[in-house]
């Protein structure tokens, strides 16, 4: 029989593959290598890196909201102030609608009324504008604008009459622009409506 070999018996394995078979299969099939671990510093530029991002979108998001804050304030005082220069052309047509029988006179010397203006009136304005008035002149008041002269030689102040009918201011107004003044003797007399300050301006 041949040294090294006993009959019936299965050949042995190498002392080398019993005692490191573990270790021979590894080197068969050898496991693959680990990533290397991050380091410390590049653990914390990522960190610091998604910490900015945050913050930064953070603020972008509170930057959405105070634009959008600030556009409503915007749309809230533009209808504001639509609504304020409506509410005073609406004031100053009722304004105009109120006086829209008065007439200014402008020329008249202080005091040639005496003490009824009124009456003054409705006896000189069918001579001033050489009209006959059908019905005759009549007025709800009548008064000079502003505080009465201390010198008489100052610029006489405007007189104010608020007729009773819108027709015969619409005679005297439509008369005095066909003329540009009227005379009354030596007397240069002006007619204008009494419009509100804001239509005269």
């Amino acid at each position: 029989m041949p040294r090294g070999k006993t009959a019936g018996k299965a050949p042995c394995k190498p002392a080398r593959q019993l005692l490191f078979p573990e270790a021979l299969r590894q080197q068969k099939h050898p496991a693959p290598a680990d990533s290397p671990l991050p380091s410390h510093d590049t653990m914390s530029d990522n960190t610091q890196g998604a910490s900015m991002d945050r913050i930064m979108q953070e603020i972008s998001a509170v930057g959405r909201k105070l634009e959008a804050a600030v556009e409503s304030q915007v749309v809230l005082q533009t209808n504001r102030d639509q609504e304020l220069l409506y509410l005073r052309s609406k004031l100053t047509d009722l304004e105009d609608r109120s006086r829209r029988n008065n007439v200014r006179f402008l020329g008249f010397p202080e005091g040639i009324e005496g003490t009824d203006i009124l009456s003054y009136l409705r006896d000189t304005l069918p001579e001033l504008a050489d009209i006959t008035f059908d019905p005759p002149l009549e007025f709800q008041r009548a008064h000079r604008l502003g505080l009465k002269r201390q010198n008489g030689q100052d610029r006489p102040r405007p007189i104010i009459a608020c007729f009773l009918w819108h027709g015969q201011v619409r005679q005297l107004l439509q008369l005095s622009r066909r003329q540009g003044q009227l005379r009354l003797g030596p007397l240069e007399i002006r007619l204008s409506a009494d419009f509100s300050k804001e239509t005269a301006d």
